[in-house]
């Protein structure tokens, strides 16, 4: 049994945020269903490259993982009714969808709590259901760019830069979803409840300012980049090798420092401390220091020692070389949806739980796999289903 068995929950979302909450969920033991539009691509999912010998992507067998899924043309009655019928047992339900969009397929909250009075309806968008920016249109390097995050990250001397995370995404949109939806749900176990939960990712950006943003709150001076502790501004930061590979030297505290410090065999650096008033001095020297070793070389000399100092790891050595990961069942072997003998790698749910460990039991499908056996489950007959199909309000995939 996992921990969230018996919530049983519809996802409308598409791309990264929505899925990756809901496979959350699913991992944890929670009953999903996925619609989705049988004629509007997804990005995500279908974005490559493909098991080998499937026709199913590997983000499509990673955010499915544990799910059934549904294709509905919400545009039709027939297909809102459906929706309608499931909600009595599916009683969350996620939407990523623009605000009032749902609102205009007669699937908004208001619409379903009529349905069933103690759904938990999620909201997941860019900039939330109110204020002047409710309808705009965005992605996670619009929510940090308006969040104030990168005004004072990045370089000096080139600004803001990429990072390839998702931080707004996952970090706010996907992860802030999963705690609305388990608040409410604990809700309506103690008052019979249910609500409505509006997550913005854009929102959800703002306490990642943290100090910085706390301290502006209080004394109303703007950061600026490579300026402060963790953006440059100290010897916190990433030093290349000789061998161009890079390390990671977060010695903040004295005794790290201390250690660092001699670990390089420049002891005199100690009294300086890790953010000195000529801060770009201190980290030449280091820079220097450390271009003269390569990698591995210095991967032997920290080995063991209290120095918050790690190298920056490819996809390789962190996925399927790295002993910490592996001991953490970070990645893992999950059998191939439709496939006997067919295993897959996939990054797993960062949790665990003593009493309800959790179970990668399959990857997902493809979009659509499960419609047929989905409305025959609710009671629809071959000739209902079929009829569905000649209006276009289902699509049933082909095996």
């Amino acid at each position: 049994m996992g921990a969230l068995t018996g919530l049983k929950i519809l996802d409308f979302s598409t791309l990264l945020p929505g899925p990756f909450a809901t496979l959350i969920l699913g991992d944890l033991g929670a009953d999903i269903i996925k619609i989705s539009s049988p004629d509007k691509a997804d990005i995500v999912a279908d974005y490559p490259p493909y098991i080998e010998g499937t026709n199913l992507s590997a983000n499509q067998a990673w955010l499915g993982r544990n799910k059934k899924n549904i294709f509905l043309n919400l545009k039709t009655k027939e297909a809102v009714d459906i929706v309608k019928e499931l909600v009595k047992e599916y009683d969350i339900v996620v939407e990523q969808f623009r605000p009032g969009v749902m609102e205009r397929l007669g699937l908004s909250y208001e619409e379903l709590k009529k349905v069933n009075p103690k759904v938990i309806y999620c909201s997941l968008t860019g900039y939330g259901q109110t204020g002047p920016m409710r309808d705009s249109a965005g992605h996670d390097i619009n929510y940090l760019a308006r969040s104030g995050n990168m005004n004072y990250s990045g370089r000096e001397k080139t600004g803001p830069v990429l990072t390839n995370m998702q931080m707004a995404d996952i970090g706010a949109g996907s992860l802030y979803s999963v705690i609305g939806i388990l608040s409410a749900v604990y809700h309506r176990t103690i008052t019979g409840k249910g609500q409505y939960i509006d997550i913005s990712m854009a929102d959800g950006l703002i306490p990642f300012n943290a100090m910085e943003g706390a301290a502006f709150l209080v004394n109303g001076a703007e950061p600026e980049r490579e300026k402060t502790r963790l953006n440059g501004g100290s010897a916190y930061d990433f030093y290349e090798t000789k061998d161009h590979r890079y390390l990671s030297v977060g010695s903040l505290e004295p005794k790290f420092w201390k250690n660092f410090c001699e670990c390089i065999e420049l002891p005199e650096l100690i009294s300086e401390t890790v953010m000195p008033e000529n801060v770009n001095s201190l980290k030449e020297k280091i820079r220097k220091r450390i271009l003269e070793k390569n990698l591995k070389e210095w991967n032997e000399i920290f080995k063991g020692q209290d120095v918050c100092v790690e190298p920056v790891l490819t996809l390789k050595e962190a996925f399927l070389e790295d002993e910490h990961i592996k001991a953490r069942n970070l990645i893992n072997d999950v059998k191939v949806a439709g496939e006997k003998e067919k295993t897959v790698k996939q990054m797993g749910t960062p949790l665990k739980l003593s009493e309800c460990p959790i179970e990668y039991k399959e990857t997902g499908y493809p979009l659509g796999y499960h419609t047929e056996e989905i409305l025959k489950k609710m009671g629809y007959s071959i000739e209902e289903i079929e009829k569905f199909e000649e209006k276009k309000a289902v699509g049933i995939y082909k095996k």
